[in-house]
């Protein structure tokens, strides 16, 4: 009896050691930063000049740019303090900002009604309910609003997406989906790009809602995917990213977080694609930066918490190419884009969930825990704007005045000067 005693304790013992070098070996590989310092980086050359003019005035999508880099070149005069214009509070959470063309915002609360605002008074044009859920921003294209719906209605299981029209918030034509949806749409040529929860990516025709292809993912696609040289990409929720053929749909490549020996993190964060990378956040904690042409690991950067937050990035003064993130530990960071290092951060006291936006050479985002907008320098991180309202992804701009999400409301303000 004594020995089957020994027998067992000297079991448990090395089962307990087993478990205790096994979660050393998982925290181990999974936290921690990568950097690989040989790793390609392209600068970026000067885009070709378009067909027709880009509009500076309109901010058409969710990251206002289909590579997602949620940069707009604002003016010098385009910047704080800030005086308000007006406020429209829509009684529901707005978790995500709006799209803006002409003389219109148009603003998806997550109770699932599209509003159409009066960008220089704050007034309701129209308003229509497409569903019961929402969390994601439209796009516009000409005279037709675009949107995803996570529920089309109360116990409903199963998302929506709908084209609106611009004037009469009138349903153009909706498609039902088997899955919920919160991937706001991306426009180009004539398509419409969305994921969905049960891993689909959709390309359908922004005239009628056809199907043209699906993409079947391992996980969740809840991002918005993001478009290069006529590649998609997007992160998935089996922390896979994925790098598809935006005429076909056909993978590219697919590549992991890596460092996770039970597992990975998932990618909610939407990909920005800069100079040869591909940069997007992960609840693991990391802000990671892959090779676009491969999906090679270049360097990913250890944060305290998860990083939900989709990168903004612009070729700061003084520091160069960086990409600026925030993460649940309340720290908002510039990394460089080259290497992944720390640049400056900023305690924020909060969590931040949200996305950034730089705007000239200010860079705001919001913060989940304090309900607070702080603008920062891109260069010093030194506070330039604070406003008590915000909590996910703050601002857009028109190029002269600033068009921010509060939690529950929409404020335009204009600079003082």
């Amino acid at each position: 009896m004594r020995r089957r005693w020994l027998v067992l304790a000297a079991t448990l013992l090395i089962v307990a050691l087993a478990v205790g070098v096994g979660g050393y070996l998982y925290e181990r590989h999974r936290t921690g930063s990568i950097y690989h310092p040989k790793a390609r980086f392209l600068p970026e050359a000067p885009a070709p000049l378009p067909p027709k003019p880009i509009d500076r005035s309109a901010w058409p999508m969710y990251g206002y740019t289909k590579e997602h880099t949620r940069f707009f070149p604002g003016s010098a005069a385009l910047r704080p303090p800030f005086k308000q214009l007006w406020a429209h509070y829509v009684g529901a959470l707005l978790e995500f900002p709006p799209a803006l063309s002409g003389e219109r915002l148009f603003q998806l609360s997550d109770d699932g009604t599209l509003y159409a605002l009066n960008k220089h008074n704050g007034h309701v044009l129209w308003h229509t309910p497409l569903g019961a859920l929402s969390a994601s921003s439209p796009a516009v294209a000409g005279k037709t609003v675009y949107a995803t719906v996570l529920q089309r209605g109360h116990y409903v299981h199963g998302g929506k997406v709908a084209a609106v029209d611009y004037v009469t918030g009138k349903v153009k034509w909706s498609r039902n989906l088997p899955s919920e949806s919160e991937s706001s749409p991306l426009l180009d040529r004539g398509r419409i790009y969305f994921g969905s929860q049960n891993g689909t990516v959709y390309a359908l025709n922004a005239q009628n809602g056809n199907v043209i292809w699906t993409y079947h993912a391992a996980g969740a696609v809840k991002a918005s995917p993001t478009l290069k040289n006529g590649v998609l990409y997007f992160g998935d929720y089996s922390g896979q990213l994925q790098a598809i053929s935006e005429q076909t749909g056909r993978r590219f490549w697919r590549s992991g977080s890596e460092g996770a020996l039970l597992g990975s993190g998932t990618f909610y964060s939407t990909a920005a694609a800069v100079y040869g990378r591909i940069f997007l956040g992960n609840t693991d904690g990391r802000v990671y930066a892959y090779d676009a042409s491969s999906g090679k690991l270049d360097w990913a950067y250890q944060t305290g918490a998860y990083v939900y937050s989709s990168p903004a990035v612009t070729n700061a003064p003084g520091l160069g190419p960086t990409i600026y993130v925030g993460s649940y530990d309340g720290r908002f960071y510039a990394l460089s884009a080259r290497t992944g290092h720390v640049q400056w951060s900023y305690n924020a006291h909060g969590r931040i969930s949200g996305s950034p936006t730089i705007v000239g050479n200010v860079v705001y985002f919001a913060d989940l825990g304090t309900h607070t907008t702080i603008g920062l320098g891109v260069s010093t991180g030194h506070v330039v704007f604070t406003m008590n309202s915000g909590s996910f992804d703050p601002v857009i701009t028109d190029g002269t005045n600033l068009y921010l999400t509060g939690y529950t409301g929409i404020f335009g303000l204009t600079p003082r000067s």
